[in-house]
């Protein structure tokens, strides 16, 4: 498969991920899972090319007071949680500044869930396999927290699905799924490749 230096959009990346991810297609037991916003632009066209239901799974990443974009951690949809221990001690954040900070992002992700969910239940994930798509992951937190919130609806297998991932991100992940597929993996001899999904 050829890939682009770049994509042009969300829609863009998901459809190279729908090709990559054709061993997927025309199952009775697939559900594609997107995280919002950045996500459902990208499982859009992997749900339609797979000819598999599309569901959304709210997850909130935790960032650092001052210094939001830097990952304590995060939380999703039930009481799932994921810190990421060695950030906190980096910046002196105790258990009890992270509790804060997570009892806050529990308010916005509750009424985000609410908003996206409506009265609409769950696609099924029990036994199927589960394909979890975003539009990209830096460190990998808010996919550690999605995976987690997933295995415990016990899928029969997790695949995890981006365009773009840091490389040590898509390594730690790929302990954590069954398999990852990640078109882009820049390190930093390649910072002059352009990934950025807009």
């Amino acid at each position: 498969m050829n890939l682009p230096l770049h994509f042009a959009n969300r829609h863009h990346a998901g459809l190279h991920l729908a090709e990559a991810l054709r061993e997927f297609s025309d199952r009775s037991d697939v559900t594609v899972l997107a995280l919002p916003r950045g996500g459902v632009p990208v499982a859009r066209p992997i749900a339609d090319a797979l000819r598999a239901p599309l569901d959304v799974l709210v997850v909130r990443k935790l960032g650092a007071p001052g210094h939001e974009e830097l990952a304590l951690g995060a939380i999703g949809e039930g009481s799932t949680q994921v810190r990421h221990t060695d950030a906190m001690q980096a910046l002196g954040i105790t258990a009890s500044v992270f509790d804060e900070i997570a009892a806050r992002e529990r308010q916005e992700l509750d009424r985000r869930a609410l908003m996206y969910r409506r009265d609409v239940t769950h696609a099924p994930i029990r036994d199927r396999i589960v394909i979890l798509v975003d539009d990209g992951v830096a460190t990998g937190a808010t996919m550690e927290v999605t995976i987690a919130a997933v295995r415990q609806r016990r899928p029969a297998q997790i695949v995890v699905a981006v365009p773009v991932g840091a490389p040590n991100a898509c390594r730690r992940l790929a302990a954590l799924a069954d398999k990852v597929v990640c078109l882009l993996c820049p390190t930093a001899a390649s910072r002059k490749m352009e990934v950025k999904v807009s």
